[in-house]
């Protein structure tokens, strides 16, 4: 199941030096006599998943505040934040994510500032963040609604209201505009100039270089988000929009891809009061090109496959929910020349399965990142396995 073209019965994948080189019947593929060959019989064989908005590695699970790294709420800028400082490889959530296929996790700063930081694309094992890492920065966070006006509205202080929230953003941008025309000028006249990490960034925002990752709920601040990209003209793209499906004609209007979810939560605040497992259906009909996220850990990471199944139970068609894990995932977020598909070209992640993976009772039963095998489900014992990235030859 290559995702991005026709399943192939009977199908082959080539690797070489952890990149697919090959795809096809097995008679169209020229193996080496050197190969090792991986016996799939019986098995699904898909591109590893990606989860386009999670929190693996900066929220661990279990661990209380020791673990938490996910929010710096003592500036409501925190645009020069990278959540690559803050992921931890031994977070169990990243053994999760390879038990549920999943490969890639774009992992983003929380949403308690409306400026939260810079994004990361890791692969879901290996030693170090370094290791793992594919790209960096994938976006850039900010957060309109209610989270950020709880967290500085319990401070007294700026923002305690949407009003203020998208003031702050406002503000950024436009400082950041004011400081790219003055490092112009210093170019130009060849004087030295005080770089600002915070503005570098969002300069490259500006430039159209880093896309805008707006977490927003409710259509209204779905449409703020939009006004204030429109104001700027970065490339936004909407996480979560619980309530996308009531302006889903104006989304695919303006081609706006929305990273939709989690799906499989109770309705903890009023921004989600419209969360459903049909909304993603409808934004897809509709003509959005949508992702699923668990946002993990508000969902086990290893249940992104089936929010894809529960929201084709309530209307999504089967490609597209395949699609909203894999291909559509990799182009929102910019990683489409290295995952997302089974082609030629693109990293050796691949995901064996016990059936169709939109079935709840199929399971991954072998997981490789980069060609590497690096889990298996072990019948005898009814428990995956993962290949200690710490002990292990590299």
């Amino acid at each position: 199941m290559p995702v991005d073209g026709e399943p192939i019965e009977g199908g082959t994948v080539l690797v070489e030096d952890g990149v697919i080189v090959a795809v096809g019947a097995e008679a169209d593929v020229d193996i080496p006599d050197d190969a090792e060959i991986v016996d799939a019989s019986g098995t699904w064989v898909l591109p590893g998943f990606i989860e386009a908005h999670g929190h693996v590695g900066v929220f661990e699970e279990g661990e209380g505040w020791a673990g938490v790294d996910v929010n710096e709420m003592t500036d409501p800028n925190g645009a020069r934040l990278r959540a690559l400082d803050g992921i931890n490889p031994d977070d169990e959530g990243f053994r999760d994510a390879l038990a549920g296929g999943v490969t890639t996790v774009v992992v983003k700063p929380g949403s308690g500032n409306p400026i939260g930081g810079q994004t990361v694309a890791v692969k879901s094992w290996g030693r170090t963040a370094d290791d793992m890492l594919m790209r960096q920065p994938v976006s850039v966070k900010s957060a309109l609604g209610e989270n950020p006006k709880r967290v500085y509205g319990d401070q007294k202080k700026l923002p305690s209201t949407r009003l203020g929230v998208a003031a702050v953003i406002r503000d950024a941008l436009t400082k950041a505009q004011d400081y790219r025309a003055a490092r112009e000028h210093a170019n130009r006249e060849n004087k030295p100039f005080d770089r600002d990490n915070t503005n570098e960034i969002l300069v490259r925002v500006l430039d159209g270089e880093v896309p805008w990752c707006q977490h927003c709920h409710r259509a209204d601040d779905i449409a703020t988000a939009i006004r204030l990209s429109e104001e700027f003209g970065y490339k936004l793209i909407v996480n979560h929009g619980t309530e996308g499906h009531l302006i889903a004609d104006l989304l695919a209007e303006k081609d706006i891809p929305v990273i939709v979810g989690p799906l499989i939560v109770g309705r903890s605040k009023v921004e989600v009061r419209q969360r459903a497992l049909r909304n993603p259906g409808i934004m897809a009909r509709a003509g959005v090109r949508i992702a699923l996220t668990t946002d993990h850990p508000v969902v086990p990471i290893d249940f992104l496959v089936h929010q894809a199944t529960f929201a084709v139970k309530e209307g999504l068609d089967t490609d597209t929910a395949l699609r909203s894990i894999t291909v559509n995932p990799a182009e929102i977020m910019g990683l489409s020349d290295r995952v997302g598909s089974l082609k030629p070209g693109l990293d050796a992640d691949i995901v064996m399965w016990s059936g169709d993976p939109l079935d709840v009772m199929s399971r991954a039963v072998r997981v490789f990142v980069n060609g590497k095998s690096v889990y298996h489900f072990d019948e005898s014992k009814n428990q995956g396995v993962t290949v200690n990235p710490f002990y292990t030859e590299h």
